[in-house]
């Protein structure tokens, strides 16, 4: 009976002991085994076997790591304190040099950011340091990351928080702004004045430059349209004058066509000429032109009056003979 519990316990230490070799190391971790103290290899993720007793295994996380670097004061190059606060993230590279080659990461890291903060702020004024964070990042990023790769470790990044000045810089920073607010608010509103008036003077100086365009445009038409009608009128009087000229023309043509068809003597001539004669002198007119072929008219009048006395002194002759031969004395 003895014999079976000895058995038994010599088992189930010799259970213990195999799985006390047995470890498992997660998808996020490396295993630094050491065996009797001095360090043997990195062990990956998964199921790892050691030697229980002899064998030592320290799990590093090799997941990246965020370390708050507490608020501190740093005086700026104009002479202002302002409380300035950091976030560092980073991630293990070497898990070797990470346990071997530092006792204390995230102090050391914290220490080493707040020192070279005030270095970084330090440096610059109160205005550029408010506006000048991702140039502090960039550059405090680059330095710590310079200092720990001997550390096993990347700077990811470093992201300023918070740079808060004293109450009354931020009163006086306060009315700097208000103020600065009102005069671009007053210069806006000028330049808004400004522009408007610039535009009210464009736009008259179009709309009389449209309407002094208008007006001539509308002369040009009245001109034009005055000048045809007056043409039209022009056209339409020669157009009667020549064809009251035609008709005269043609009335004489008829007229002188019907003396030469009537083959007229010079006594109905000069009779025509007297009738023309009376009608120049029919009182209306202050004087008359007599014309100088008149002698030659009259000369043709005398000849018609001649042939008309002799008749009547012949028919008197013939009247005289009759009573003579009648015996009647005189």
């Amino acid at each position: 009976m003895f014999t079976y519990v000895l058995l038994a316990i010599v088992g189930l230490v010799v259970l213990l002991f195999l799985l006390a070799g047995v470890k498992i190391v997660r998808p996020y971790e490396r295993g630094i085994v050491e065996r009797l103290g001095k360090y043997k290899e990195t062990k990956e993720s998964g199921l790892q076997i050691i030697v229980p007793f002899i064998d030592t295994i320290k799990r590093v996380d090799m997941r990246e790591q965020v370390v708050d670097v507490p608020p501190q004061e740093v005086i700026t190059s104009d002479n202002v304190v302002v409380s300035v606060d950091a976030v560092v993230f980073y991630e293990p590279t070497d898990p070797q040099r990470l346990v071997y080659n530092i006792a204390d990461f995230v102090l050391a890291i914290t220490k080493l950011a707040q020192t070279n903060l005030r270095n970084l702020v330090g440096d610059l004024q109160l205005d550029g340091a408010l506006t000048s964070r991702d140039r502090i990042n960039a550059a405090l990023r680059e330095i710590l990351d310079e200092a720990t790769d001997k550390w096993g470790v990347r700077v990811v990044r470093v992201e300023i928080q918070r740079i808060d000045p004293p109450p009354d810089v931020m009163a006086a920073m306060h009315e700097q702004m208000k103020a600065e607010r009102t005069r671009r608010a007053t210069v806006t509103e000028a330049e808004g004045f400004r522009e408007s008036e610039i535009t009210r003077a464009e736009g008259d100086k179009q709309s009389r430059i449209l309407e002094a365009e208008g007006q001539r445009q509308s002369a040009i038409l009245a001109a034009e349209g005055e000048a045809q009608a007056v043409q039209t009128v022009a056209d339409a009087e020669s157009y009667r004058l020549q064809k009251v000229a035609e008709g005269e023309a043609e009335a004489t043509r008829q007229v002188f066509q019907a003396i030469h068809d009537g083959d007229p003597t010079s006594d109905v001539l000069a009779v025509r000429y007297l009738e023309a004669l009376a009608q120049i002198a029919d009182g209306r007119a202050t004087k008359i032109v007599v014309p100088t072929e008149f002698s030659g008219v009259l000369g043709a009048v005398t000849g018609i009056a001649e042939a008309m006395r002799q008749p009547a002194a012949t028919d008197e002759t013939e009247a005289q003979i009759a009573d003579m031969e009648s015996g009647s004395p005189e």
